[in-house]
């Protein structure tokens, strides 16, 4: 009976380790006597402020700005947090192609709950009469 194969990543994750190369470093240190601490230390640190631009999808004659969104992403989801923080003022709501989605496969929030949540308005695939007027 053949053995199964297994890749260096799938070796390393059994002992904890992210990668092979850890893994290889860990066993070197040990052998030459020296307590390699793996990953027990945290490092906090702020990322610099970037300056970035937004184009949204569309803007009704009204003012209302409307985000076509067929996928909506963790990275999308942060963007309108924030920009929802830094311009109150605007009025965007999002169009989604299906919002009953999950964000994620292990969360049981969608897209519309995400939404409720967070105080935008939002609909599925036409945009609502009540929008135009």
């Amino acid at each position: 009976m053949a053995r199964k194969k297994f890749s260096r990543k799938q070796v390393a994750a059994k002992y904890g380790f992210r990668s092979g190369l850890e893994l290889e470093i860990s066993e070197s240190l040990k052998n030459r006597g020296i307590d390699g601490q793996y990953e027990e230390n945290v490092i906090e640190y702020i990322k610099p402020i970037t300056k970035h631009k937004y184009r949204p999808d569309f803007r009704l004659p009204n003012g209302i700005y409307v985000e076509t969104k067929g996928r909506f992403l963790t990275a999308d989801r942060k963007k309108h947090l924030l920009i929802k923080e830094q311009h109150p003022e605007l009025d965007i709501r999002f169009l989604f192609q299906n919002s009953k989605v999950k964000i994620s496969k292990n969360s049981k929030t969608t897209y519309a709950s995400w939404c409720e949540k967070n105080g935008f308005l939002y609909a599925d695939k036409e945009i609502p009469e009540e929008w135009l007027r």
